[in-house]
C-alpha cells in the first residue's frame, strides 16, 4: 500500500520540499509544532525506523542534523528538536523542528490548520538557510 508520504514524494500531493536527494527527502509537515517543522523521510517505504538499513538510518539522521542546524539559524531557535514517533503515518520519518523549550516537544500543541502563506515563507526561510550553509545542490526551488 502506498503511503501519503510516497504520494508527496511522487508529486501526487503537493509538498513544501526543502531537501531532495537520491535516498532522502525533507518537507514541511502539514501539522507543525513550531515554524519550520520538517519531516525527513526516506524515499523507500519502511514502517519502522528499527527496520531501516543502518546506512539509510545514518543518512536520515545526517540530513536531519543539517536541517536542524539550518532551522536554528533561520528561526533563531535555541535548539533543534528531533523525534521519531512513527504512529502518524506508517512510513519512517524524523520530525525536526526549531525548539526554544520542552514545551515545543508537545505534540498536543500541533497546529492542524497553519496559514498557507506562512508555511510558504517558512519553507523559503529554511531553503535559504540550507543554501547559505552550502547545501544548495539538494535544495529544490519552491
Amino acid at each position: 500500500m502506498t503511503t501519503i508520504f510516497t504520494r508527496i514524494i511522487n508529486g501526487e500531493i503537493p509538498g513544501r520540499f526543502v531537501w531532495k536527494d537520491a535516498d532522502v527527502v525533507a518537507f514541511l509537515t502539514a501539522g507543525p509544532l513550531t515554524d519550520g517543522h520538517t519531516l525527513v523521510v526516506p524515499r523507500q517505504e519502511l514502517d519502522r525506523w528499527t527496520e531501516a538499513d543502518p546506512g539509510l538510518l545514518v543518512k536520515l539522521t545526517s540530513v536531519a542534523q543539517i536541517i536542524g542546524k539550518a532551522q536554528v539559524e533561520a528561526f533563531n531557535a535555541a535548539r533543534a528538536g528531533l523525534t521519531i514517533a512513527g504512529f502518524e503515518v506508517e512510513h519512517l520519518h524524523i520530525h525536526v523542528f526549531p525548539a526554544n523549550s520542552m514545551a515545543d516537544f508537545d505534540f498536543g500543541t500541533v497546529d492542524n490548520h497553519p496559514e498557507p502563506a506562512k508555511m510558504d515563507t517558512n519553507a523559503e526561510k529554511l531553503r535559504t538557510a540550507l543554501r547559505a550553509a552550502g547545501h544548495g545542490e539538494f535544495v529544490p526551488q519552491a
